[in-house]
């Protein structure tokens, strides 16, 4: 489920990238959920032709996903096949991002690599054909296919790129022992996380690994061309008549960036720099020795723990890095001491270190929600909300219920954080209206109690929705600058000059501060 302000935020990425035609389209499917063809054009009152090219630059460039949905229908067991359309929140959100994964490639790779990969974020998808024609017009005719092919071969082996999806997935209908799981767990008041539509669609869509990054290419330029135009003559007519269950006649390679592991090595980087802050540069290197080494293995982005490594590996990988070389065995076994301690970065078991990438977000969680209180809401409110954050709730006698707030309801709070009553009571009341901290009243034979209480899962979504909210303030006023200066570079140079450079230095700072605030976002939506 996405926050309003996520929907517009996202809806507002769409609008700026492609206009507002498209953008209607994904705002219905982003409000309404998976939708039909024939729905779609039903609520937005578009015509069929519309809605199947706006579907198919959704799809080209990742945000929306088609799939097939078996239900039962017809006589007898027969199954009546669906085709629907899902958008995909995240890669729109990702759209924003493009720069950031850039950065990530030209740390490690040349020019032409990164040219590659900018064509790919540019366009969505690129079959091996769009690959070669690119480079020729950006690098000149010097540039051959065995050299696209070795540059996509790096960013494939690398996971940077990677074969897209299934174009349209069958998913089955939930199954009894899943309906049953589903109840036992009800009645046990188990807390179980329902896999969205979304994400099993997603599921569904990937090939396995060995072939989602298989580099087994077709050297055959004309072959590659023809199948490819077939692909997208059968895409348009998928759409066209709604993809009912025909056969794909040839399938084409297409090619897409790898979002998932970008966002993966920005949240390792985010790791290594809360370490740094919290400790020292020596724990940081050690740190990041051991995401290097487990990286081969660790490949998914909301991972709980890392493989487990032998002290002797990690040192082995600390002396390749620069900083790492100065650094005994000893030393890294005490900044490994370091790291277990609370809070802890990592854990032991059998002389063997993993990372504990879930304490380590929970930790950059806590501190960016409580910075946010104590810059909107002054240091007593950040004791209080901290105070309830670590103990989990407290409990205050109310003798007047009639009273809104009263002395005795705050008293624990406020001798905790030595501060007076009065004050206390008033930032309670202000936290609680502004969805920070949760109230409840219990009654317990002749005497009434106020539980406050900190619950991060909402708390953390109103927190998550305010960033939204934020990004897309920003955003606009973006967007709003960069017009503003259009309009002054059709005025005479010398008279506008001052002003052209104050609105050039506005608008850096804000697309900086978007970026930033895109990096909050990630924390807690993302990682």
């Amino acid at each position: 489920m996405v926050s309003q302000h996520g929907i517009k935020f996202a809806v507002h990425i769409i609008t700026k990238h492609f206009g507002n035609l498209v953008a209607k389209v994904c705002e219905c499917l982003l409000r309404r959920g998976a939708l039909t063809l024939q729905n779609i054009v039903r609520y937005t009152e578009l015509t069929p032709t519309q809605v199947k090219n706006s579907l198919l630059v959704l799809i080209q460039h990742n945000c929306v996903q088609a799939f097939i949905l078996e239900e039962p229908g017809g006589f007898g067991d027969t199954l009546r096949l669906i085709t629907q359309y899902v958008v995909l929140f995240d890669n729109i959100l990702h759209r924003l991002r493009f720069s950031k994964f850039l950065a990530l490639v030209s740390l490690h790779f040349d020019k032409p690599c990164l040219d590659l990969l900018e064509g790919l974020l540019q366009h969505g998808r690129l079959s091996l054909q769009q690959m070669f024609d690119r480079a020729r017009e950006t690098e000149g005719s010097n540039v051959t296919l065995s050299t696209v092919q070795e540059n996509l071969h790096k960013l494939v082996t690398a996971r940077y790129v990677e074969r897209c999806p299934i174009p349209e997935p069958v998913l089955e209908p939930p199954s009894e022992n899943d309906v049953a799981a589903r109840k036992r767990a009800a009645k046990s008041k188990i807390i179980v996380e329902a896999e969205t539509l979304e994400q099993r669609v997603v599921a569904a869509s990937f090939p396995s690994d060995t072939l989602r990054f298989s580099v087994a290419v077709n050297p055959e330029l004309n072959i590659d061309c023809a199948t490819e135009h077939a692909g997208e003559k059968r895409k348009f007519d998928a759409l066209e008549s709604d993809i009912d269950g025909g056969a794909t006649t040839e399938k084409i390679i297409l090619w897409r960036a790898n979002c998932e592991e970008f966002v993966r090595q920005l949240r390792n980087k985010a790791c290594i720099e809360n370490v740094r802050a919290r400790l020292d540069d020596d724990a940081a290197t050690v740190f990041s020795a051991m995401v290097e080494a487990s990286g081969s293995e660790e490949k998914k982005i909301k991972v709980v723990n890392s493989a487990p490594l032998s002290v002797n590996a990690i040192y082995e990988e600390v002396i390749k890095s620069e900083k790492g070389r100065n650094m005994t065995f000893n030393h890294v076994r005490a900044s490994l001491v370091q790291l277990s301690s609370q809070p802890r970065f990592v854990r032991v078991a059998d002389e063997t270190y993993s990372i504990d990438f879930k304490n380590i977000v929970e930790l950059a969680q806590n501190d960016e929600v409580e910075s946010v209180v104590l810059k909107r809401y002054g240091r007593t409110a950040y004791k209080i909300f901290r105070l309830l954050s670590k103990d989990g709730r407290l409990v205050e006698t109310d003798k007047d219920l009639s009273t809104p707030l009263t002395q005795d309801r705050v008293m624990k709070i406020s001798d905790s954080i030595f501060v007076e009553k009065k004050e206390s009571a008033n930032m309670l009341y202000k936290l609680w209206q502004d969805g920070y901290l949760l109230m409840e009243r219990l009654v317990a034979g002749a005497t009434q109690f106020l539980l406050w209480k900190v619950d991060k899962q909402k708390v953390w979504w109103h927190f998550l929705d305010e960033m939204f909210h934020g990004a897309l303030n920003l955003s606009l006023r973006v967007a709003y600058e960069i017009d503003q200066r259009d309009e002054i570079l059709k005025l005479r140079e010398g008279a506008s000059k001052e002003k052209r450079d104050r609105l050039v230095k506005v608008r850096m700072l804000m697309e900086s501060s978007l970026m930033k605030l895109d990096d909050a976002i990630m924390l807690f939506h993302d990682f």
